[in-house]
């Protein structure tokens, strides 16, 4: 799929009391208390790409997302390492939630000075999320400018026309409380997360064209012994699906996979949209791959507080896998953002959380200005970056040959350093920067996959469908890994590159763009496309 969709804004909401201005904090209301600035929460180069068109109404509703410092970062960062990495003595020893909140959640006084300032603003405080680094509130326009001290205003977007609102400068909170805090998410709602749709292509062996299940099992060598029963699939989404086009693909092609359980986060994602192909593709993939696997679907809001309050909702349900297939390029969101997303997902990694991020169906040139730049959060070094690529079955279903997908996104992070475990293959074009992507799988619209959606079927493509194949590899994976008494997969990084191309297709032709596919690692497949079989055996042997 190549077509970019922008999804709703922050929604607007019942009006709510004001609460009380509690004792302890009466004082911190006051406009001469000491205020520090929250650096990384304003959008960089606001005035140059966009015209400012007045005040945002003081009545409209707002949701924000305050990420708390976690405490002994540099030791949880190290933790992190060891039980990621197959050559540790830790490896695999994952955090409960309660653990992980003793060892580095914030205390629950720290927790409630952040409440309590909040209330005190008159802001409703939602929940304090598992971890204690994530605090949700809502409250109206005036409510929140005065508690975070920064002016919200209209703006209108130079090259898209596309209205939003944004903070005009950096937030401030009294010196006391920003001590705890390390963004806050929601000031503005500029950024929507995009995903991918479906492409008019020749048809293959599906009804309405696209690889069908037995075709994709059978080019990426997954067997029938493993299915991922007694596994569960968490699917980030921000729009919704119709149990009858699953149940549609499932009969058709024999699945006997159980309907998906829906949380929504947030009240939800809204009617349904352009983005409903999204969802059914994520879900219809992941049961052809995997279809004993339970699948619950977060539906979440298209704003930046419903971005970080989504992912950080998968963690607290603590389902072991999640494919992520929205994304938006690192040049256009906040550092405060990507910080927050980013500690939601250490906290996953911590825990023994994997994440399978589609890299984007840009090319090496994600964010579309003429350079090269990577999506996120799929250059996040806690989330496993999925590629693109063109598939050949053979007459039989068995793999016959791969290249890299033209349409894959790869580069180099302008964010985050190259993690440890990246090292070994190292490029001189990464500049020490967090390589992407890590793996790939069948990606290219021609063939694509086949699926049912919105009441027809179609063929459609994208790294948003090979996100989901490598998800569903991986809930098949700790389906073979609890049989034979091991540990989870987590965060999957170290252990695939520990692999060292053992159990990988090898992709060596083909471009993106700006880079090329070559032997071993590179630019536009990662390590390649999985061997179910031979790669599960190899990790099973680390």
């Amino acid at each position: 799929m190549t077509l970019r969709r922008k999804l709703l804004a922050v929604t607007a909401a019942p009006a709510l009391l004001v609460a009380a201005v509690p004792a302890a904090y009466a004082a911190t209301a006051h406009p001469q208390a000491a205020r520090t600035t929250l650096a990384g929460n304003v959008l960089p180069g606001l005035g140059a790409h966009a015209v400012r068109t007045g005040d945002l109404a003081s009545s409209d509703r707002i949701s924000v997302a305050v990420s708390l410092a976690p405490r002994d970062a540099k030791g949880l960062d190290a933790f992190v390492a060891q039980v990621s990495d197959p050559h540790s003595a830790q490896y695999g020893h994952y955090l409960t939630k309660a653990q992980f909140a003793a060892r580095y959640g914030r205390s629950d006084a720290d927790v409630k000075k952040v409440t309590d300032y909040l209330r005190g603003h008159g802001l409703t405080v939602g929940t304090a999320h598992s971890g204690n680094l994530l605090v949700d509130a809502h409250g109206t326009a005036a409510q929140v400018q005065r508690a975070f001290g920064a002016h919200l205003s209209t703006w209108k977007d130079s090259s898209t026309g596309r209205s939003f609102y944004a903070n005009d400068a950096a937030p401030t909170l009294p010196t006391g409380i920003a001590s705890l805090v390390t963004a806050v998410s929601g000031l503005d709602n500029r950024a929507q997360l995009h995903h991918q749709a479906p492409a008019s292509v020749t048809p293959h062996n599906g009804p309405g064209g696209g690889y069908t299940p037995a075709q994709i099992k059978g080019g990426y060598n997954v067997g029938g012994t493993y299915t991922g029963s007694g596994q569960k699939v968490a699917l980030l989404e921000f729009d919704g699906f119709q149990q009858s086009n699953i149940t549609t693909y499932d009969s058709h092609y024999g699945l006997s996979s159980a309907a998906p359980t829906v949380q929504k986060v947030d009240g939800g994602s809204g009617p349904l949209g352009g983005g409903q192909v999204e969802v059914e593709l994520d879900i219809e993939v992941i049961n052809a791959v995997a279809p004993g696997a339970a699948i619950t679907v977060f539906e979440g809001p298209n704003s930046d507080a419903g971005e970080v309050e989504t992912y950080q909702a998968i963690v607290d349900s603590g389902i072991p896998v999640t494919s992520i297939s929205w994304g938006l390029a690192e040049t256009e969101r906040t550092s405060a953002n990507i910080s927050a997303v980013d500690a939601v997902f250490k906290q996953g990694a911590a825990e023994g959380l994997s994440f399978f991020a589609a890299s984007g169906d840009s090319g090496s040139d994600d964010a579309g200005t003429g350079g090269t730049s990577v999506d996120y959060p799929a250059s996040d070094p806690y989330v496993t970056g999925v590629g693109g690529t063109t598939l050949t079955v053979t007459s039989a279903n068995a793999w016959s040959r791969e290249t890299a997908w033209s349409g894959g996104g790869g580069g180099k992070s302008s964010v985050f350093a190259i993690p440890s475990w990246q090292t070994p293959v190292q490029k001189s074009q990464g500049g020490g920067k967090r390589q992407v992507p890590d793996v790939a799988a069948l990606a290219n619209p021609s063939p694509g996959v086949s699926i049912y959606s919105q009441g027809s079927w179609g063929q459609v493509g994208g790294t948003s469908a090979a996100a989901p194949e490598w998800a569903a590899f991986a809930a098949v994976y700790n389906q073979q890994a609890a049989a034979a008494g091991h540990a989870r997969l987590g965060a999957a990084d170290p252990a695939l590159y520990a692999a060292s191309g053992t159990g990988f297709h090898d992709i060596t032709s083909g471009s993106n763009g700006a880079y090329s596919a070559g032997t071993g690692w590179d630019f536009t497949t990662g390590w390649g496309s999985y061997n179910a079989a031979t790669l599960a055996a190899k990790l099973l042997s680390q």
